[in-house]
């Protein structure tokens, strides 16, 4: 129609290739340019009749009426009071050791396990056996005593003893370096040890030992025990042993190669944690020339017991 104007299609200002906007362009919302969207300082001064410090509040707050002509110097210097705390509000205390706070984590400890302390009875007689280790010491290195041994119709069967130093080398593993003793039967014999004690996969308590000893005798022991949990006070524990020695010792009834076995089972009701009273079965098996040299003396290769003892440790 004549007079009467078109209306024309607002143009969009061209887009900065420096900052493109994320929405569309409409006629309802313009994009802006860089100018617009420029950050503005603020001024608060016009807000509440004050003036900022040059640069904007990055430099400072801005300043009012109630802080002008304001003595301050009444709030600093001088002498502090007497119960006044101190400026880093350590009250005196240093990088010293403070009562009930120490976090002593290698100090020295100690432990005596008394493993099986037990009286047997088998078709062959009685006897009595013990096997104890205790140890002392810090985390990575410790004293570590150990001793098993019989004493059957009144007089000391078989009786090891170790004394060795336990290092740390892993989580649950130790290597172990000393000297053991045997006494019993036959002469007295002294050994060169060296070993690994901890806890294998699946929770089994392991013991591996070479023994080194005069005349060029060597000797090799292993143990394995498993404590299998039946309730929170009853427990089952299964247990081998096995010892090995390089050549033959006649005085002392030990033949080369696998000496002898055992196995173990035994089951114990923990009254407290320290103390566990039991009865089990062990199965004792001699091979070789150490079966020859037990019946030479009228004693069988093989034997069954039945056990009743004590556990305890503290």
């Amino acid at each position: 129609m004549q007079g009467q104007k078109t209306a024309q299609p607002k143009t969009m200002p061209p887009e900065s290739p420096q900052h493109e906007s994320s929405m569309p362009a409409t006629p309802s919302m313009p994009m802006r340019t860089p100018q617009k969207t420029a950050v503005q300082h603020l001024h608060f001064g016009n807000m509440i009749g004050t003036r900022p410090k040059p640069g904007g509040l990055a430099n400072g707050m801005p300043e009012t009426p109630s802080m002008q002509g304001m003595d301050m110097s009444s709030m600093q210097g001088g002498s502090a009071p007497a119960d006044a705390r101190s400026a880093d509000y350590s009250d005196g205390y240093r990088y010293a050791p403070m009562r009930g706070m120490d976090m002593p984590d290698n100090a020295l400890l100690g432990m005596v396990l008394l493993d099986q302390l037990e009286y047997a009875h088998s078709t062959q007689g009685n006897a009595e056996f013990i096997d104890g280790q205790a140890w002392y010491g810090r985390n990575f290195d410790k004293l570590w005593v150990k001793a098993e041994g019989e004493v059957d119709g009144g007089r000391l069967g078989d009786l090891r003893t170790e004394a060795l130093w336990d290092h740390a080398i892993t989580t649950y593993w130790g290597t172990q370096l000393g000297v053991r003793r045997d006494f019993g039967r036959g002469p007295d014999r002294t050994w060169a040890a060296f070993g690994v004690q901890g806890l294998a996969p699946y929770w089994f308590d392991t013991e591996a030992a070479l023994y080194v000893g005069e005349g060029g005798r060597t000797a090799v022991r292993l143990q394995f025990e498993y404590e299998e949990l039946l309730t929170q006070r009853l427990i089952l524990q299964p247990k081998v042993a096995v010892n090995l020695y390089g050549r033959n010792d006649p005085q002392r009834a030990i033949g080369a190669g696998i000496s002898d076995t055992e196995f173990g089972l035994r089951l114990r009701y923990e009254i407290k944690r320290q103390v566990a009273p039991y009865t089990g079965i062990v199965y004792r098996q001699r091979y070789g020339h150490t079966a020859e040299f037990a019946r030479a003396r009228g004693e069988h290769a093989d034997e069954l017991q039945f056990v009743a003892g004590l556990h305890a440790w503290f």
